[in-house]
């Protein structure tokens, strides 16, 4: 299963959900997405912002201003509509989080590692260090393309 992918009626219960707690605007509601499902669910603003209009038009969601901005809230028939299909809402993030893998958690988590390392090295490194870094940045993206181009040759794992 590729990253940020999770099964599309999710978007509109991760929607009822999230405005249950507190009005958030589109941004916020794909950010906050992403946070619980510790980066591995980003639903994009096409999935997000018609499964808004669509709660919008069926009453169960509104647009409100929150300190200038525009926010989303759930209306009262969008609470009611909360509270009778919770439970089978479940977390949704979590589910999008779980359906990835435990080896995609650790790969995303090494990337974010070696990202912080990274940079480490550009702030701190001489000219040199900086160089080396980026030899290894470039064999590491041919490494990774190569990994994918031995999975389409005959015999490889793909579809296994």
């Amino acid at each position: 299963m590729g990253m940020g992918r999770a099964p599309r009626g999710n978007v509109r219960a991760a929607i009822l959900l999230l405005l249950g707690e507190q009005p958030r605007n589109g941004y916020q509601i794909m950010q906050e997405i992403g946070e619980r499902s510790n980066g591995v669910w980003h639903p994009s603003p096409g999935s997000v912002y018609p499964a808004l209009q669509q709660l919008e038009d069926e009453a169960l969601v509104r647009v409100q201003e929150v300190n200038g901005q525009r926010a989303y809230a759930l209306t009262d028939a969008g609470e009611a509509y909360l509270q009778a299909h919770r439970s089978e809402f479940g977390l949704p993030w979590d589910e999008a989080s779980g359906a990835v893998g435990n080896d995609v958690h650790e790969l995303v988590s090494l990337m974010r590692q070696s990202a912080v390392a990274l940079f480490q090295v550009v702030r701190a490194g001489d000219s040199a260090q900086v160089a080396k870094a980026a030899q290894l940045m470039r064999e590491t993206r041919r490494t990774l393309y190569r990994i994918l181009a031995e999975e389409d040759e005959p015999g490889g794992s793909r579809g296994s």
